[in-house]
C-alpha cells in the first residue's frame, strides 16, 4: 500500500476502449496502471504494455487519487489521458472499477467520467464539451454541455443537448437543435441527427516501401487503428437543408454523404429566393445545387399528391413596365438588340 513517502504500489487493471468517434474519436485502457509520486509538478498514472493493446498515460497536475474502497482512480487538475494518437483532456478523470470478470486479471475498468473543459482528441476528430461518461459494459458513450462540437477534416456537428456515441451499432447522435456542416457550405439541420459511420483502416504508405521489423515494446506505439467516416445521416424533425441557393424543409430527411443527396419526407418545402414548391417528398443534390420535388415516394405505395408552386417575377434591377427596358424611355441605340 502507498505510504506518505510515496511508496509505490502495482496493481493491474483490466482495460477498455473508449470510441467516440463522433463521428471517429476513441479511446482505449490496457490491462495496467503504475500509480506513483513522480519528482516534477505533474503525476501520472502510467499503462503497462502487457498485452496488445497499447498503454496509456493519465497525468494531473493537482495529482492522481486512488479509492479503494469505492473503487476509483481520479486525476485532477489539467487531467491528460494519452493512448497514441488520441488524447482526452479535462479538469477531472475518474475510472470506475470493479473486479475482473476475465482470467489474468484482478479488476476492469466498467466506467469513465470526464468532468469539465472537456475535450477528446484524435488524429482528425475533436470532441468539445463539458462532460463525457463511457458505459464500457454497452460501449456506449455521452458528452453534454453548453458548446457541443465535433470537428473532422470536413464536417462540424454541433448540439444543444448531448452527443452520443453507440459503438457496436457504429452510430452517433446529436439531439437538440443539432447542426451538420460540410465543407463550410452544405448544411443539414433538424431537432435530432444519426450519423452512421462506416470504419475505414488507415493506408500504410509505407508499408511496401520498407521490410516489416519485430515490434519494440520500449518504442512508441504504431498507430493501426480503424478511422470513421459518415455515410449516411438521418434527420428528425424540422429539418432544415441549405446550399448556396436553396433552403430544403421537411419532417424527415436522409443524407447521403457518398452521392450528396438528401431526400426530405412530410410537409416539403424548397425555396429559392421568394419562388417556393411544396408537396410532400423532394430529392435535393447537395453536390450539383439540383432540387427536385414529386408527387410521392417511390414504390411508397401512397397516393400521388399534387406538387404546388409560387413562382415570383424577379425585374432586372432599373427596368420599368413602361420603358421596356430603357429606364430613361428614349429608344434604342441603332443596332441595339430587342428583348
Amino acid at each position: 500500500m502507498p505510504d506518505e513517502l510515496g511508496v509505490t504500489e502495482r496493481r493491474p487493471l483490466r482495460g477498455c476502449r473508449w470510441h467516440l468517434d463522433g463521428l471517429g474519436v476513441f479511446f482505449g485502457l490496457s490491462v495496467s496502471f503504475f500509480i506513483g509520486v513522480q519528482p516534477a509538478a505533474t503525476q501520472g498514472l502510467t499503462a503497462g504494455a502487457i498485452s496488445e493493446d497499447r498503454p496509456v498515460a493519465i497525468s494531473a497536475t493537482s495529482g492522481i487519487e486512488w479509492q479503494q474502497d469505492a473503487r476509483v482512480y481520479i486525476a485532477r487538475g489539467d487531467a491528460i489521458a494519452k493512448r497514441g494518437a488520441t488524447e482526452v483532456h479535462a479538469d477531472t478523470l475518474t475510472a470506475h472499477y470493479r473486479p475482473s470478470k476475465t482470467a489474468g486479471s484482478d479488476t476492469e475498468v466498467y466506467r469513465l467520467d470526464a468532468d469539465g473543459h472537456v475535450v477528446i482528441k484524435g488524429e482528425t476528430q475533436t470532441v468539445v464539451g463539458d462532460q463525457a461518461v463511457w458505459d464500457v459494459d454497452q460501449q456506449t458513450g455521452i458528452v453534454v454541455g453548453k458548446a457541443l462540437k465535433l470537428t473532422t477534416a470536413t464536417d462540424v456537428v454541433t448540439a444543444r443537448d448531448s452527443l452520443e456515441w453507440y459503438d457496436q451499432k457504429q452510430i452517433a447522435v446529436a439531439r437538440g437543435d443539432a447542426v451538420a456542416v460540410r465543407d463550410n457550405v452544405k448544411r443539414i439541420r433538424a431537432d435530432v441527427l444519426t450519423a452512421h459511420m462506416t470504419k475505414t483502416k488507415p493506408a500504410d504508405a509505407n508499408a511496401q516501401a520498407k521490410p516489416a521489423k519485430p515490434p519494440n515494446p520500449a518504442g512508441p506505439p504504431v498507430n493501426n487503428d480503424e478511422s470513421s467516416r459518415i455515410s449516411r445521416v438521418d434527420a428528425l424533425g424540422n429539418v432544415v437543408v441549405s446550399t448556396p441557393t436553396d433552403v430544403g424543409r421537411g419532417d424527415y430527411g436522409v443524407y447521403n454523404a457518398d452521392t450528396g443527396i438528401v431526400t426530405l419526407l412530410g410537409n416539403v418545402t424548397i425555396s429559392r429566393g421568394e419562388n417556393a414548391i411544396r408537396g410532400q417528398y423532394a430529392v435535393v443534390d447537395l453536390n450539383n445545387n439540383v432540387s427536385r420535388m414529386l408527387p410521392a415516394a417511390p414504390a411508397s405505395g401512397a397516393p400521388p399528391a399534387r406538387v404546388e408552386g409560387l413562382f415570383v417575377r424577379q425585374d432586372q434591377p432599373g427596368t420599368s413596365s413602361t420603358g421596356g427596358g430603357n429606364p430613361s424611355g428614349t429608344p434604342a441605340p441603332a443596332g441595339a438588340q430587342k428583348p
